[in-house]
Order: structure tokens, then C-alpha cells, then sequence
């Protein structure tokens, strides 16, 4: 089977490579891979500045959908023929605090399909039975194949951070991720502003027709007078980094209010300076996003089955797994939206 694989450390070393059809292990799936969605951080494992334990040669990817092909010995309660999507976790230690505390997402032992085992860029995918979730019978594989990054956002606003109906939101970056999160933050009843860049015209369009009650350009407008004006000089409750530009990063702590809530979910290029001390001052309430757990995937596909997140209409691009190179090139130059890839052959 054709698969893209990142055969090399170090920036590049990523192609189409024939590989061998995989054989179920015991208490393992394979599922074959009907949508698989470009994320940013295959972005990072192409330029080899991801902070993951990354293992080539691997097949690179891991948010998708498809449906069980063939069971491994030990598995019972799935069925040949079950839609389904996938947990990128393929290892943790089981044993240290985080994983006992039910916080294997952030196990330091911690291991993921498309970075160290084998992921989903390929016609066939290997997964363990205990990280498969059933799909919703109403949403199709393309859109499912966001279900992964949906449960990041999940994650991020629900287990790590409190947002009630009537809170102030302010999202900087309107790709994927930050468009997830405004529909998770419209259906608690938050007021959503969606903060992006002019490269980011179609985008913030599509967080105006997904909920958004403002779209700011950062070029054009002044975000702190803008949401002083809303709040009464008050500040944002809460602030969601979605871009992982330094920049936004600073907005932030400038524009949430003093004792508010401030969380990353981007993730950066490289180190940047920051001033800190505002964290102090403003006595903020801060904290970092890292994948996903069991609650946060029972939580988004529930919201998707019920239509309260839109996953399909992110979707601009379907493109065959051999049209990889373009896929990337077209994350990096904010083309569309989401992009996803379909195996041939």
C-alpha cells in the first residue's frame, strides 16, 4: 500500500513510499483510512521542529475515519464493519501520576501514531482497541476526520478551562482549531470574537457565518480599544490562542481582563520574548492544551451527532494521499481550510 512517510530526521525527508499492508496484533484494529486530515503539527514533523518523540521512518498522520477492516485477537466489543476514529495515543506508561489521574494525555512516556508508530496517511492503520471510538451514524468520514482535532478544543475549553454563557471570548487564529473552539464556545452561551490577520479574509467570514458576533481584522482594527469599548474597560474573560504567532500571544495577556482566564492552544515555531509579569499584575488564570483524553472524545462527537459543532463546512480541499506535497504547501499558505487526504490504491 502507498503511504507518505517521514523516512529521516531532519527538515524535508517525507514521500510517498510502498509499504507493507499491516496485520492486526493482539487487542489491536485495522481500520481502513476512508478521510485523513492535515494537521499542523505534520506541518512540524516535515520540518523536524516538532517538540514530540517523533521515530522515522513512520507513516505520518493522525486525525482520520474510516472503518474496521480485520480484528485482532482479544478483541471483542468491536465489529468488522464499525465506523470509526482513533485516539493518537498508541502508548503510555500506565503508571506514572498523570496516567493514574486519568491525564495520559499529557503521560511523559507518552507515544503517538504518526509520530512514533505507524499513522493513518496510509490505505490501512493500526490502533488499539482501547483508543477506537464509534462514529455518529449522521456524519460522514470526511467530516469525521476532524473528530481529533474537535476533541483537542474539547479539551481545551471544557477540561482545562470554565467558560459560562455570557463570558467574553476572544479567539486569535481562525484556521481550523480556532473555528472549533468559537462553535464550542457559542454552544455554552459565551459572546465570540474571532481575531485574525488580512491573509485571514475567507476565514473570519466563515467564523461570521458560523457564529461569531465579531470579526476583527488585527491590521485594520485596535483589538484592545475594540474590546474595551464591549467590556467597559474591563477585558476579555477569557482568551484563546489558537494561531501560535508570538503576537497573539502578547494580545493576549494585554487584552484579558484581571483575573480572567488566558489558554494556549496553538503551538509556536520557536521561543519568544514575553512579559510575564502581567500574569502576576492581572493575577490570570493560565494554562497550555495538549491533545486529548476519553472525556473529551465522548463529549465531541456527542456535539457532533447532535449538530452542535459544524466539522464539514472546514473542510475546502479533498485531495488523493498521492497530492501530498500540495496539501502541505497549501496549510502553509493558509489556502482554504482544513484539508483532507484520501488513500489511493
Amino acid at each position: 500500500m502507498k503511504a507518505i512517510v517521514k523516512y529521516a530526521p531532519g527538515e524535508g525527508n517525507v514521500e510517498i513510499r510502498d509499504v507493507e499492508e499491516p496485520t492486526p496484533g493482539p487487542h489491536q484494529v485495522k481500520v481502513e483510512v476512508k478521510a485523513a486530515g492535515v494537521c499542523g503539527s505534520d506541518i512540524h514533523i516535515y520540518h523536524d521542529d516538532i517538540k514530540l518523540p517523533v521515530r522515522p521512518p513512520v507513516i505520518m498522520g493522525h486525525e482520520f475515519a474510516g472503518v474496521i477492516a480485520e480484528l485482532g485477537e482479544g478483541v471483542q466489543s468491536l465489529h468488522v464493519g464499525d465506523r470509526v476514529t482513533c485516539e493518537t495515543a498508541a502508548y503510555v506508561c500506565g503508571e506514572c501520576l498523570q496516567c493514574r489521574m486519568g491525564n495520559y494525555n499529557i503521560c511523559p512516556e507518552k507515544k503517538l501514531i504518526g509520530y512514533f508508530f505507524n499513522g493513518c496517511f496510509a490505505k490501512y492503520c493500526l490502533v488499539d482497541k482501547g483508543r477506537v471510538h464509534l462514529l455518529p451514524d449522521n456524519v460522514d468520514f470526511v467530516a469525521s476526520a476532524l473528530s481529533e482535532p474537535l476533541a483537542c478544543c474539547v479539551h481545551a475549553l471544557f477540561d482545562l478551562t470554565c467558560i459560562s454563557a455570557g463570558d467574553v471570548v476572544v479567539i486569535t487564529g481562525p484556521g481550523p482549531i480556532g473555528l472549533l473552539c468559537l462553535q464550542l464556545v457559542k454552544a455554552e452561551g459565551g459572546y465570540a470574537i474571532v481575531c485574525g490577520t488580512s491573509q485571514d479574509g475567507d476565514r473570519l467570514k466563515m467564523a461570521h457565518r458560523l457564529g461569531a458576533d465579531v470579526t476583527v481584522n488585527v491590521e485594520a482594527q485596535d483589538v484592545l480599544q475594540l474590546v474595551g469599548e464591549m467590556t467597559g474597560s474591563q477585558g476579555t474573560d477569557v482568551f484563546l490562542e489558537c494561531s501560535g504567532f508570538p503576537a497573539a500571544a502578547r494580545l493576549g495577556l494585554a487584552v484579558t481582563r484581571r483575573g480572567g482566564q488566558y489558554t494556549q492552544i496553538g503551538l509556536f515555531s520557536g521561543p519568544f520574548e514575553l512579559d510575564l509579569s502581567l500574569i502576576a499584575y492581572k493575577e490570570l488564570k493560565v494554562t497550555g492544551s495538549l491533545g486529548q483524553k476519553w472525556t473529551a472524545w465522548k463529549r465531541g462527537l456527542t456535539l457532533l451527532s447532535q449538530g452542535q459543532v459544524d466539522t464539514r463546512s472546514l473542510v475546502t480541499h479533498v485531495l488523493p494521499l498521492t497530492q501530498w506535497r500540495e496539501a502541505f504547501q497549501m496549510f502553509e499558505e493558509k489556502q482554504g481550510l482544513k484539508i483532507v487526504l484520501q488513500p489511493v490504491g
